[in-house]
């Protein structure tokens, strides 16, 4: 097995095993990963994609790639076929991971790395990044079975409206996921949120880019303040499958908090996505988030996995 520079092969190369996890992905997630694979392949092909490939007798068999936000390095992926029946699989995961977590902490300019591997169960690929000095944090992946009962939203405040989402939302809503991540702590794990430049270029990543799925506009919510016409909250959704939905943000303004706002949020998108048809909304959660997490319990969303988030400061 040799470990090799990801920039040195073609879309022809990594085409099996990006059908491979495109596989794994809808097992496992429910997810539709075919939109991110496509554009990984053109990355490839373009020569710009960083990262490392495991290959085994001139094939490539895994492979893990990562992305550089300004002064921050983000890991996009790990991915090695057969995880699941190949001997040393974890070896070649660590292996892979260790040369980008390397590299990136290497970086002249780099002084933060973050990581979010979905698709590996908690603690599973930590060593690397515990051994680097990591910060880890655990999140959950819950689900929601939109064929079974659904509950009707609570009565609003009558000051506040729930509207759906549309594109002048833009900036305003980057300023509510500014102030709602103010100290909280998915601000330790997502950097964006610490600045209004930041948080636009989150809401720019999740509604043009289908890393998270295609963005479904028919099921994104703004909260509004009819009195002072200021949005106080949103709920963004894509569609990660035909038939699935996954919420890829949902903030209030901490002074609207306890009166309801998120849960209608909730339920209007789930509303909508049963009235389309949709079977499943999946969501992504810290568990230190006690509050969101009793939210979404509350909701009938069960936990599937538990993941691993990792951040490194330098």
């Amino acid at each position: 097995m040799e470990i090799l520079d990801l920039r040195h092969f073609s879309s022809v190369d990594l085409r099996p095993l990006l059908e491979d996890e495109t596989r794994v992905w809808a097992s496992m997630l429910s997810w539709d990963y075919s939109g991110s694979a496509e554009m990984i392949l053109r990355y490839v092909d373009a020569k710009i994609l960083p990262g490392y490939a495991a290959i085994d007798r001139g094939r490539i068999f895994g492979y893990s790639f990562f992305v550089y936000e300004g002064s921050k390095g983000v890991v996009g992926d790990l991915f090695v076929a057969n995880g699941d029946r190949l001997p040393n699989a974890r070896e070649v995961e660590i292996k892979l991971l260790t040369h980008v977590i390397e590299t990136l902490q290497q970086s002249p300019g780099i002084h933060r790395v973050e990581a979010q591997l979905l698709a590996h169960q908690a603690g599973s690929v930590a060593r690397p990044f515990l051994d680097q000095g990591f910060q880890r944090h655990q999140r959950l992946f819950m689900v929601l079975n939109l064929r079974g009962s659904v509950s009707k939203p609570p009565v609003l405040h009558p000051e506040v409206e729930i509207r759906r989402w549309t594109e002048a939302d833009y900036q305003p809503a980057a300023a509510v996921i500014t102030a709602a991540y103010r100290g909280h702590v998915d601000a330790q794990i997502n950097d964006q949120y610490h600045t209004l430049a930041g948080s636009l270029r989150f809401l720019n990543n999740i509604v043009r880019f289908p890393g998270c799925g295609l963005f479904d506009i028919e099921s994104s919510y703004a909260a509004v303040d009819r009195r002072a016409k200021n949005l106080i909250g949103l709920i963004l959704c894509s569609r990660v499958r035909g038939d699935v939905g996954h919420v890829t943000q949902v903030c209030v303004l901490p002074e609207y908090r306890g009166r309801g706002v998120g849960e209608s949020l909730m339920a209007a998108s789930t509303m909508n996505l049963t009235k389309r048809g949709f079977s499943m909304l999946s969501l992504t959660v810290t568990e230190a988030n006690a509050g969101a997490v009793a939210l979404y319990r509350r909701l009938n969303f069960d936990s599937k996995r538990v993941f691993d988030a990792f951040v490194w400061a330098g």
